[in-house]
């Protein structure tokens, strides 16, 4: 039987991961299998710079904090070697990042995740990941909008043009 002080100690590092669950914005689950010790470094710091964090935790700590902040559907997936990456701030870059780092590596894997609350399957993550960056979404609708805003200016400025044309006639 474990003592006192190491169920203590487990109680508090489950509250502690929950508090982090509570206000994240997202929360992925990924098999870290077959990776070494440079490329996760090298992973910790892509999510550091999107403001995510990266930690591995038991699975049972993580069950227990899932299962503190009420998120069910992801039980399953805490199975073997798990990491977990969260997210305050942003969960479209960091999950970009895991899914780049997923293609480049073929053992890690995404095994699920929760976005703003709803729970979401590796296969969902993969296709929002997928997506063009917000950035990148918003010079596209620009560009579509200035172009019609173009042929706009270009065919007023032909009616202008036929009208001088009848004045003058």
């Amino acid at each position: 039987m474990a003592s006192e002080k190491i169920l203590n100690q487990k109680k508090s590092e489950v509250s502690e991961l929950a508090a982090k669950m509570k206000e994240a914005k997202l929360i992925l689950l990924t098999d870290y299998r077959g990776i070494n010790v440079e490329d996760v470094t090298n992973l910790r710091t892509q999510l550091r710079n999107t403001n995510a964090e990266y930690k591995v935790i038991k699975n049972n700590i993580t069950k227990r904090a899932l299962a503190e902040c009420a998120i069910e559907g992801l039980e399953d997936k805490l199975v073997g070697p798990t990491a977990v990456i969260i997210s305050n701030e942003d969960y479209l870059e960091p999950t970009k990042a895991i899914y780049k780092y997923s293609k480049d590596n073929e053992f890690y894997k995404i095994k699920g995740g929760v976005i703003e609350g709803k729970v979401m399957t590796a296969e969902e993550i993969i296709t929002l990941a997928k997506l063009p960056s917000k950035e990148t979404l918003l010079s596209m609708l620009a560009g579509a909008l200035l172009g019609n805003i173009s042929k706009l200016a270009v065919a007023l400025d032909q009616v202008r043009v036929e009208k001088e044309k009848t004045a003058e006639a």
